[in-house]
């Protein structure tokens, strides 16, 4: 078999894969960046969760889609911006809107929340969302996939934040990873260096800790200071 042959053999298998009707609706509901557990996307299919396992399998072959472990669950995402791409493009061929996701979490908790020792929530996602663009963090070379380390802007900047990178590194831990946020189905950022940004944004007083529950509240100061340093408006 010649290579445009084997071009048009793995077009047409990505095309079978998401041409069957359950596997479409379960790929378009990851297209709002949103992971979802086999549970969710069996829902949104109208299939049994063994038929739902057959497709996310399937697609997974295809590598249409990737799955996330957290905990007990297993979270399901799109593989690549490159899909999304496709997907999109399918859409306006087709003429179709798709539904936004709408978490169930008490807004108190969704806002922002601890999440073990780092920062949770729209404002952890909208953290590390930031600091990813402003390139002070990035994928090592070899690294697990969602691992990162600090780039050299990026030790310019949280140094200037009071961040102690030599401390940080020593602990006996994960220094950084993106860690899928259970209410936004979004990365924050976990690890040492997660730790490190919630101690930050307590003693710099963007955040206060409430009593009692895992709630942050986010000060009128911190709002400030955060549009100030990082351009991110909370």
């Amino acid at each position: 078999m010649d290579v445009e042959s084997n071009a048009d053999l793995g077009v047409a298998k990505i095309a079978a894969a998401i041409g069957e009707l359950a596997r479409a609706r379960m790929l378009y509901s990851l297209v709002d960046g949103h992971a979802r557990t086999a549970t969710e996307l069996a829902a949104v299919a109208e299939v049994s969760a063994s038929t739902a396992s057959v497709h996310l399998g399937r697609l997974k072959n295809e590598h249409l889609v990737k799955v996330v472990v957290q905990g007990k669950r297993r979270y399901y995402s799109l593989k690549s911006n490159e899909v999304a791409d496709a997907l999109e493009a399918l859409s306006v061929l087709a003429g179709s809107a798709r539904d936004k996701f709408v978490p169930n979490t008490p807004s108190y908790l969704r806002a922002a929340r601890t999440c073990y020792d780092h920062i949770a929530g729209a404002l952890g996602v909208e953290l590390h969302d930031r600091l990813k663009t402003l390139g002070w963090f990035a994928p090592p070379p070899n690294g697990p996939e969602d691992a990162y380390d600090v780039t050299r802007k990026g030790m310019q900047g949280l140094t200037a934040l009071g961040f102690d990178l030599d401390a940080t590194r020593q602990l006996r831990r994960r220094f950084a990873f993106a860690c899928l946020d259970w209410s936004e189905r979004r990365s924050h950022l976990g690890g040492a260096l997660g730790a490190a940004l919630l101690d930050v944004a307590l003693k710099r007083k963007w955040v206060m800790q409430d009593a009692g529950n895992r709630a942050l509240s986010i000060t009128r100061f911190g709002r400030r200071d955060m549009l100030a340093r990082l351009g991110l408006q909370v």
